[in-house]
């Protein structure tokens, strides 16, 4: 059995579910996107396919994702303004970005009508919230230095 033939198929059935046709840059791209949770961006998504579909464009990498936000299986996190990073995990949480190394990682947050009270009467379309510091990584080769 091959396991990634299997992955393929589960992956364009889901990208059907989103009428959304499963090509097979399309198919890589939202794999790439699903096991990748380092939240790249589109010279990090294009530069790894690429090699394995060496005919991509990054104008395809660019519309594919385009096409993926619009139909809601991808969201885009804009921490920093000159940098756009996407992530296939549109469930509720929070993103920290740190400052030493750049990386971002996911955290869980919980939030409920009465945390956001203030809001009563409006029409929350999106939620987002970030944080910027120090990964642990990072604090511990500060202490030993």
């Amino acid at each position: 059995m091959n396991l990634n033939n299997d992955t393929t198929k589960n992956t364009g059935s889901y990208l059907k579910e989103y009428d959304i046709k499963p090509s097979y840059q399309r198919i890589k791209i939202f794999e790439y996107l699903r096991n990748t949770k380092s939240h790249p961006t589109v010279d990090e998504i294009f530069k790894e396919i690429v090699q394995e579909i060496p005919t991509l464009s990054k104008t395809t990498v660019y519309n594919t994702l385009s096409l993926f936000i619009e139909k809601g299986i991808v969201t885009v996190i804009t921490i920093e303004e000159n940098e756009t990073r996407y992530d296939a995990d549109t469930s509720l949480h929070g993103h920290f970005k740190c400052k030493s190394c750049g990386k971002v990682y996911d955290f869980d947050i919980k939030v409920s009508k009465e945390d956001i009270g203030d809001l009563d009467g409006f029409e929350v379309d999106e939620k987002h919230l970030y944080f910027k510091g120090s990964c642990k990584a990072c604090l511990k080769n500060k202490l030993k230095q």
